[in-house]
């Protein structure tokens, strides 16, 4: 800066450190403003071995969520491999199924974090868990793709870890639909009439999508090995949105296919977004505004814009949320209630809960 008398004067900033977010940003913008004014009108009066070379860019992110430090109250109760989490919203349950020798394969916890139950009946490998309850009935299905007897299906507990229901044909993985046969079945999704959406599987003999109806009759069934529509490359997650839309994580072939819940019509796909990385799961915010989805290897969330109804479009990343090397987030779910988003993560062993906040604009100023 100049003064009085028109020369420059040394810029000196005192930096002010507070629990506030918006002060920090604050005394940053001001900071970097007088880094311009001082660098247009004194870097011609220096020599040239001293003029400040910078470029500044200017971003905007929208901040989604931030993490919940105070979830779970006691982390010790994570003993394994933390590979899904499902959220019960009606009763305010998270269930969490983990693998590994000789622990529990099933935690139960509260939304608020405190730890109520475990079991681990008949449960073998674990990989996806859904929680589908109603005011009559507390339940949650898990996926499992382990090699003993309880291996390759999809199971149906009650709360307390008592089996209710199995499909599959269990401890043998396969191809026929009669009688009905997995071979890693991923995920499921069981929408509020009772009918189930299945993907079938983690890099097994099957790549398909399946649809059943509450008494476990085949509605539709799309899919085989491939590239093209309707082709998968182990489908990892499955979800239904508000508009009658289902969308399934085509991991193997970086992108999220669209079909018709009703029909199984193909309807889209979006690839834009995962030239990186494919995404591993995939779920929609109560308010439909949002998808999160979460890659794998890259230890990352992705929050993207949703579509409008009858409209797929392309995929635009609104927010992300990089996590730490080799955390690496494998399915997650999302509260009807509260919107809080819970993440399981492999590499960590771990669940994480991220909480959404109130509109919120980071202002990024990259130094190059």
């Amino acid at each position: 800066m100049r003064n009085p008398s028109g020369d420059c004067v040394s810029l000196w900033c005192p930096v002010l450190f507070g629990s506030e977010t918006s002060g920090i940003q604050a005394g940053a913008g001001f900071f970097l403003a007088l880094l311009v004014l001082h660098s247009r009108f004194c870097a011609s009066r220096l020599p040239p071995h001293l003029h400040l070379a910078f470029k500044i860019s200017w971003r905007a992110e929208e901040i989604l969520y931030r993490l919940d430090v105070d979830w779970p109250k006691y982390s010790e109760y994570f003993t394994g491999a933390t590979f899904c989490v499902a959220v019960d919203s009606l009763n305010g349950l998270v269930y969490v199924a983990q693998r590994g020798d000789n622990i529990p394969k099933v935690l139960v916890f509260t939304e608020d974090g405190y730890f109520l139950r475990s079991w681990n009946y008949t449960v073998d490998t674990p990989h996806g868990i859904f929680a589908a309850s109603t005011p009559q009935e507390k339940s949650v299905w898990i996926t499992d793709v382990g090699s003993g007897f309880y291996g390759h299906t999809i199971k149906k507990y009650n709360s307390f870890g008592d089996l209710v229901q199995v499909l599959g044909t269990p401890g043998k993985k396969g191809t026929g639909l009669n009688p009905l046969q997995f071979d890693n079945p991923a995920e499921l999704h069981v929408d509020d009439t009772g009918d189930i959406y299945i993907v079938d599987g983690d890099g097994g003999l099957n790549n398909r999508l399946i649809k059943l109806s509450q008494d476990f009759m085949i509605l539709w069934l799309r899919g085989e090995n491939g590239t093209g529509p309707a082709k998968f490359n182990i489908p990892h997650s499955v979800t239904v949105d508000s508009a009658g839309r289902v969308w399934v994580a085509d991991r193997g072939n970086k992108r999220l296919q669209v079909f018709d819940k009703d029909t199984g019509d193909w309807l889209g796909e979006w690839k834009n977004c995962f030239s990186e990385e494919g995404p591993s799961a995939v779920r929609f915010t109560p308010d439909g505004k949002y998808v999160v989805v979460a890659q794998l290897n890259l230890s990352r969330l992705l929050i993207l814009a949703a579509p409008p109804v009858g409209n797929i479009g392309d995929c635009s990343v609104v927010s992300t949320i990089q996590l730490a090397d080799q955390v690496s987030p494998h399915l997650l779910d999302v509260s009807r209630e509260t919107g809080a988003v819970y993440v399981a993560e492999i590499g960590a062993k771990q669940v994480q809960k991220y909480i959404p906040v109130n509109s919120e604009v980071l202002e990024r100023w990259d130094l190059d």
